[in-house]
């Protein structure tokens, strides 16, 4: 589904991620992103991408987690992430601002694509990486279990 602006007064905010192993750091940004902006919304990864540029497949199915994320109240709309570029995503949903935890704030890529995004007046905006639960140390423990050993 695409959302296309209708009204220039509404700011479009746009997320994007796995979002497997659904967990507070997650709820988190996509709440702050919300109060960002008057219309979100939120990629979530497919499967295949996850499997391309991770290199592993997510525990919780692609149509789970989408189904987790558009029942959010601060998600305004809920799309397929079947590429990483940010510009095509902005090609496609013209949003004015584009949100990311600050994990990644500083990298090649982001800083890349702040500079892009600046030559299209799209603002981005970094929240606060929760350093005690994410996915990746969520999906350690749960291999660790599933090895007996835990």
């Amino acid at each position: 589904m695409i959302f296309k602006k209708t009204n220039k007064n509404k700011i479009i905010g746009y997320s994007s991620g796995v979002f497997d192993l659904f967990h507070i750091g997650h709820l988190n940004i996509l709440e702050s992103a919300k109060k960002n902006c008057d219309f979100h919304i939120v990629a979530v990864t497919t499967d295949d991408l996850v499997k391309k540029i991770k290199g592993f497949n997510p525990i919780i199915p692609f149509e789970e987690r989408k189904k987790i994320i558009a029942a959010l109240s601060c998600v305004d709309l809920a799309v397929d992430e079947f590429d990483i570029d940010k510009i095509s995503a902005w090609n496609k949903y013209k949003f004015d601002i584009i949100f990311k935890g600050d994990d990644w704030k500083g990298t090649n890529k982001w800083n890349k694509l702040e500079k892009e995004f600046d030559k299209l007046n799209v603002q981005v905006k970094y929240f606060k990486y929760t350093q005690n639960t994410s996915s990746t140390k969520l999906r350690s423990v749960i291999d660790k279990f599933n090895h007996g050993k835990l």
